[in-house]
């Protein structure tokens, strides 16, 4: 990697569940388009999928 690019952060499968006992909640919303599986990234100002580029924008309060 050349000096000075860009470091990514590594994300655990674990960190987009939250675990119950038994029950298990995702965290964070599915893309609609896709399905099951492909969470949705959150950009702050909208919701966007990094698999077919499917986007929510969020209302403003």
């Amino acid at each position: 990697m050349a000096k000075g690019g860009k470091k990514t952060e590594k994300r655990l499968k674990g960190s987009l569940y939250k675990t119950e006992g038994e029950n298990i909640e995702r965290l964070r919303k599915i893309c609609p388009k896709c399905g099951d599986g492909v969470f949705m990234a959150d950009h702050g100002d909208r919701l966007a999928c990094g698999k077919c580029g499917y986007t929510e924008f969020k209302k403003g309060s």
